[in-house]
């Protein structure tokens, strides 16, 4: 299994030895000149370590020039393209702050950003251009817009434009040396599922700890390949593919559109690959669909018994059982005849390390990865603690848990099973917030991160779910919603997303809708109406659900059960009214808004 395979030997990094980003940055880039440090698909862009580099350096110069300095902030609304990289690294090297907008926000949304971040310049390309002129003209402190694509108007100058306003005198060394390691390296704005966002402010210290503490989790080799595609404005994808490449001197391929991310990995084949556990559902659930539209039946049948043998290896890792020599023999072969075959297929046949997080992961999904050979291990941290804070090793992966606590982090539950935690990763606190700052902390320094979890008798943590999201029935007993919706969404492949509801009613019910990418196929395959309106009052598409629903609630207890459900007539799009940016149900905006369609579940 490519969980237990021998690690190849590894080079430490030298940005692991800095105490700055500048400083890692410009140690990566010496010590691996000629390695390609960002690319797209087909290499449309290339540029080596050395070239970014130089890069990096005249955009600093353009940018000083338009009077960006050591503390002051910049804001950035780009899709994962090279430009988001130099910009935002050039920023850095000045001392300032870059933060990033989710591309999904409305003017108003980043009015409110821009007003906390008072940032003079605003960074970002043509799809978005009409939203920052938009902030710009709403009264904000932006002064500047730069285009990195196109042609520049008369509110707007190119990245070319800015690099040519750079002077030539322009002392760069003395300007990130003189950055320190506690100076506020970026702000993410948390996706406001409770109210307005709140700017977390992360230090270069907070990053480099991140990174020493990944790298003795990951060991990542020499020239690791990663794909960036999630939202820069996340701390998941801002660590992943910018800040530990920095720090590592990855090789990064930007893919500005998610939806094309399974399609780049083949030629990508990244060594180590993050996302969220949409991404691996909807992978799974097309490997399972591609299997079993397999016409050639000798085929069929022997995927089917690799699977099989997959998933009772598994089965017995989990169970901490000792494989046989008869069980390793059954393995290599089956490996050998399909499986790495799989992997080969969807280009992750390289990696070494596959990890999900910023969502519940349902257990079945992240078994049947290991059953094809992929280690796929769920770990957990926040946008407060640099995206760390446990993690499963990839030699130790318990199924079911977020891992054992992370290096440079300590980790305990309070009186009522709440996780604090506190370490060098640990922000200094919220921007412009000292009250808010204050509540997230302890007397004694430890954070408040408003999950609820349980330790098992190996150190492994599991949650159990968000403190403010649990339910209490009518009587009083505590659920969990995400472990419903987990069961529920796995139920069926037409589920797209699922919100149980049941706080202080007798019963749960479930809000659902239908998946984008399935129900099209089942529509034709039923011959329905592909509109989605249309097949939520489908009895062929109701009685699909209810049987999933049934299948769910086989693994739930009774109280947690769901007892009825309406399929919604509505796809819900991240950033919407439904979803955060990074597909957080936002609880109750959705109530407020389903709150008939919820009634007359209980009428």
């Amino acid at each position: 299994m490519a969980s237990t395979t021998e690690a190849p030997e590894r080079a430490s990094s030298p940005g692991l030895e800095q105490s700055t980003l500048c400083g890692a940055f410009q140690a990566v880039a010496a010590a691996y000149p000629d390695r390609v440090a960002i690319r797209t698909q087909g290499d449309a862009f290339s540029i080596t370590w050395g070239e970014y580099a130089e890069r990096v350096r005249a955009v600093a110069a353009g940018l000083a020039a338009l009077g960006l300095k050591r503390g002051d902030t910049i804001g950035l609304m780009l899709s994962n393209r090279p430009e988001f990289h130099i910009v935002d690294a050039a920023a850095m090297h000045l001392g300032a702050t870059p933060y990033s907008v989710y591309n999904t926000y409305t003017a108003e949304q980043i009015e409110y950003l821009a007003g906390d971040a008072e940032n003079a310049i605003f960074v970002t390309e043509q799809a978005f251009l009409d939203t920052v002129l938009a902030v710009q003209a709403g009264g904000t402190t932006v002064k500047h817009v730069v285009v990195v694509d196109g042609e520049s108007n008369d509110s707007t100058i190119t990245l070319d434009e800015l690099i040519a306003k750079g002077d030539p005198g322009f002392d760069f060394e003395a300007a990130w040396r003189a950055v320190q390691p506690d100076d506020v390296l970026t702000l993410i704005y948390t996706s406001g599922t409770t109210g307005p966002p709140k700017g977390v402010q992360l230090t270069h210290d907070n990053v480099i700890a991140a990174g020493q503490s990944f790298d003795q989790i990951m060991s990542f080799p020499e020239g690791a390949r990663v794909v960036s595609y999630l939202p820069m404005a996340h701390i998941a994808e801002r660590a992943c593919s910018h800040y530990l490449a920095t720090i590592f001197g990855f090789t990064v391929t930007d893919v500005p559109d998610p939806r094309q991310v399974v399609g780049v990995l083949p030629e990508v084949r990244p060594t180590w690959f993050f996302s969220v556990p949409r991404i691996y559902e909807k992978l799974k659930s097309a490997l399972e669909a591609g299997m079993a539209a397999e016409q050639d039946e000798q085929k069929k049948q022997a995927t089917a018994w690799a699977l099989d043998v997959g998933r009772r290896r598994t089965a017995k890792i989990q169970a901490r059982e000792p494989l046989t020599e008869e069980d390793e023999a059954e393995w290599a072969k089956a490996d050998a005849m399909v499986l790495s075959k799989i992997r080969a297929m969807v280009g992750l046949d390289a990696v070494e390390a596959m990890n999900v997080g910023a969502a519940p992961t349902p257990p079945e999904t992240i078994a049947f990865y290991h059953s094809i050979g992929l280690p796929l291990a769920e770990l957990w941290g926040m946008s407060e603690t640099t995206g760390s804070g446990t993690c499963n090793r990839p030699g130790n992966i318990k199924i079911g848990t977020i891992g054992p606590v992370s290096p440079n982090c300590e980790v305990k539950l309070d009186e009522d099973s709440e996780i604090l935690i506190r370490g060098r990763v640990v922000m200094p606190g919220y921007r412009n917030l000292p009250d808010k700052t204050a509540e997230t902390f302890t007397d004694d320094g430890w954070l408040r991160t408003g999950d609820i979890g349980s330790f098992d008798d190996e150190g492994f943590l599991t949650i159990i779910d968000r403190k403010k999201e649990l339910i209490i029935n009518a009587a009083g007993k505590n659920m969990s919603p995400s472990n419903i919706e987990a069961k529920v969404k796995t139920s069926h492949p037409l589920i797209g997303q699922a919100v149980c509801i049941g706080d202080r009613r007798q019963y749960n019910v479930a809000l659902i809708t239908l998946d984008p990418d399935a129900a099209p196929g089942f529509a034709q395959q039923n011959g329905l109406d592909p509109d989605p309106a249309k097949m939520a009052h489908s009895d062929v598409v109701n009685q699909a659900i209810q049987e999933g629903i049934d299948r769910a609630n086989e693994g739930l207890a009774r109280v947690e059960q769901i007892k009825k459900f309406v399929v919604l007539e509505q796809e819900w799009e991240p950033g919407g009214d439904e979803l955060t940016p990074t597909m957080k149900l936002k609880r109750k905006p959705i109530t407020e808004k389903y709150e008939a369609e919820i009634e007359s579940l209980y009428s």
